[in-house]
């Protein structure tokens, strides 16, 4: 769900929070991700709402596209000028929580307002026994595909197997379509390719905590891509293409499948209304395994915060179910809140109810440091592939040495 792109070694050498700017009394800052045009306008809500209950308490938002959030956040840190709460990509967290600049919320944390939460969406920003952020969004990730392709191809239903999705790849492109939509560049070109290898029963670390990237069914997974790019079952020139071009040759029309998140529902409803599409589970590997990629963005109290008990009271605010239905629904996110979750928007929400059916095949990003740095040794590795530049073996080999040399300095 999050866009930015990790610098590799930004939080090196910081070992201390810098003193945080003088803060007003009473004013809580936030730094806000941008996640699509509904985020400044919903937040400004937030505050007229939240400051007409809360006399004495003022917000003040600063709205951040996420390609440059990172970057933003490690210069504030270190000049002292960061926000009390800023929304981050809950991978990063493990790195603030080793630096010592995020504030353990466990103090503030009553069992009725942990209880408000999906276990699943909270668990990933609980580090050493401690919670240090709040899971703000929440996504996984599905298969959507073109009904009027299907259609005309003459397929009767989603694949099951990732066999089946390679021979109603080529129905469609005989039809003159593109089969199967591939993301080849920028965030996310890495779990793209962990759809099939989660498929062949591979994880992306071994129990020995070495990388997956080394095994045979990481192999049979990039073989798999690779041969579909062979045939033109995808569309040309695929690592020219990120998640957000994919997803616009879906809304064209122009794509049988592909898979992403849950705002691409909202998407298609605003600017391709008269798109007839479907979402179905991933496609299963040969015995039956498969895998989704859950995602969570959390938000954060800094330590160096002047005024943690009005951030806080913010945060309360924040997850009200009533907060959480307008922000959940606006971005077109799956809900972290039970009470949410309860209602008719999702019950009888078929796009919704197929990403939920696949969260308990959902892997999280795994939280170990350098992180960033073994997703970005993937990607490369599967641009090669694509291009065919480096033979699979010998990309993937070169990977995991790579993978495991950075599993072994952290």
């Amino acid at each position: 769900m999050s866009l930015a792109k990790w610098t590799v070694g930004l939080l090196a050498g910081m070992s201390m929070l810098a003193l945080a700017a003088p803060a007003d009394a009473g004013e809580v800052r936030v730094t806000v991700a941008e996640y699509s045009a509904k985020t400044g306008p919903y937040f400004e809500e937030v505050k007229k709402e939240f400051e007409a209950a809360n006399p004495g308490i003022t917000i003040k938002y600063e709205v951040v596209p996420w390609d440059v959030l990172l970057q933003k956040l490690t210069t504030d840190i270190t000049a002292g000028t960061n926000a009390d709460l800023s929304i981050i990509g809950t991978r990063w967290l493990i790195d603030f929580v080793q630096q010592d600049v995020a504030e353990p919320l466990d103090s503030y944390i009553k069992p009725e307002f942990k209880d408000r939460f999906i276990d699943t969406f909270l668990s990933p920003s609980i580090m050493n026994g401690h919670t240090y952020g709040l899971p703000i969004a929440a996504s996984a990730r599905a298969m959507y595909y073109n009904k009027e392709l299907f259609e005309k191809a003459g397929i009767a239903k989603p694949p099951a197997t990732w066999a089946e999705l390679q021979d109603d790849a080529r129905k469609i492109k005989a039809i003159g379509a593109f089969g199967f939509g591939l993301q080849g560049k920028e965030i996310e070109t890495d779990v793209y390719y962990y759809y099939a290898m989660w498929s062949q029963g591979t994880e992306i670390l071994n129990k020995d905590g070495t990388s997956g990237l080394s095994t045979p069914g990481a192999l049979e997974a990039a073989k798999l891509y690779k041969s579909m790019i062979d045939e033109g079952l995808t569309e040309p020139g695929v690592t020219s293409n990120n998640r957000e071009d994919v997803q616009n040759l879906f809304k064209q029309g122009k794509v049988g499948m592909m898979i992403t998140a849950p705002f691409l529902s909202n998407q298609i409803k605003d600017e391709a209304p008269n798109l007839k599409y479907g979402v179905a589970a991933i496609p299963a590997g040969p015995t039956g395994a498969r895998g989704t990629y859950g995602v969570t963005d959390s938000i954060i109290m800094f330590k160096n915060s002047k005024n943690k008990d009005e951030a806080w009271k913010l945060l309360d605010f924040l997850f009200t179910k009533e907060q959480r239905a307008k922000f959940t629904q606006g971005e077109g996110f799956l809900p972290v809140n039970k009470e949410e979750a309860k209602m008719d928007y999702y019950v009888h929400n078929a796009d919704l109810a197929a990403f939920t059916a696949l969260l308990p095949d959902a892997r999280f990003a795994p939280v170990i440091p350098g992180w960033e740095e073994i997703a970005q040794i993937t990607s490369d590795a599967m641009q090669k592939i694509y291009l065919g530049s480096a033979k699979p073996e010998d990309a993937l080999k070169d990977a995991a040495a790579k993978a495991d040399a950075v599993l072994k300095k952290k």
